[in-house]
């Protein structure tokens, strides 16, 4: 018998601390190429604004991918979006959270410390790993769709049992590899997966709500005679929003292209 949930042989401790403080740099990268929009282009309008924080996340996306296989140096997904989720926090908590309602307040601070604690258990949930006999050749096609004996293994019959071609192990159900939650989404875990990315969805959606009625208050403050300049505050939270939209429309995106996957997978398993 041969165990095929050997994943990827954890990282050592200083391996980890450099991919984190790499991933760390990225978001600040990032923000920062975000932040050079509403600095430079504020009497632009909203729209021309989105579309070039969406070149600017493409160019430094680039970049940051060219230099990392310059220097041969490995970031971590799942430490990205937890430093970008830590970063919007903190703009919140340093800029809008004094304007914003105390409902308002309880509710995003709680939609983020309810992300963060799922963030964490999807990175070290069970996606459905199972033991299976390879054949002598071991030589099995990724692709491929055991149907495993109810005799021998606890997994229903006409159940997919496919192996992640990142992980290399066999998950029961195995639905794709996610890479910004660094783990296999498979059978006992893709309820979490949903709800994580529902999550995702609402507080992203309620923090553009939140800098909306900020930028309101702030054009009020700033509307008693001459028009002052847009101060850094204002800067930094509408750059945030920009960021926000537009990981707004990838995960709506994203979640139309999982829908079709799941529905295309299904007809082919019956």
């Amino acid at each position: 018998m041969v165990e095929l949930h050997d994943r990827k042989k954890p990282a050592k401790w200083p391996d980890l601390i450099g991919r984190c403080i790499v991933s760390l740099i990225l978001v600040l990268l990032t923000q920062s190429s975000q932040f050079l929009v509403p600095h430079f282009f504020s009497d632009l309008s909203f729209f021309i604004q989105l579309l070039l924080s969406a070149m600017m996340l493409l160019t430094v996306a680039s970049a940051a991918g060219w230099c990392r296989r310059l220097l041969r140096v490995r970031s971590s997904a799942p430490a990205f979006v937890f430093f970008s989720v830590l970063f919007v926090w903190l703009v919140y908590i340093a800029f809008v959270r004094q304007d914003a309602s105390l409902l308002m307040n309880l509710l995003f601070n709680g939609q983020i410390i309810l992300l963060i604690f799922g963030l964490c258990r999807m990175l070290f949930s069970d996606p459905g790993l199972v033991s299976h006999n390879p054949s002598p050749s071991d030589a099995i096609p990724q692709s491929l769709v055991l149907e495993i004996d109810t005799h021998h293994q606890d997994i229903g019959l006409g159940d997919r049992l496919r192996c992640c071609p990142i992980c290399k192990t066999y998950v029961k159900g195995f639905d794709h590899h996610c890479p910004a939650f660094g783990n296999c989404i498979g059978h006992k875990n893709y309820v979490l997966f949903m709800v994580l990315l529902f999550g995702f969805i609402w507080t992203e959606a309620t923090y553009i709500t939140c800098l909306s009625q900020y930028s309101a208050e702030s054009e009020l403050l700033d509307g008693d005679g001459a028009r002052l300049e847009v101060n850094f505050s204002r800067k930094v939270a509408r750059s945030t929003m920009l960021f926000s939209i537009l990981q707004l429309l990838w995960q709506n995106g994203r979640m139309d292209s999982l829908e079709e996957v799941s529905r295309i997978s299904n007809c082919c398993s019956i």
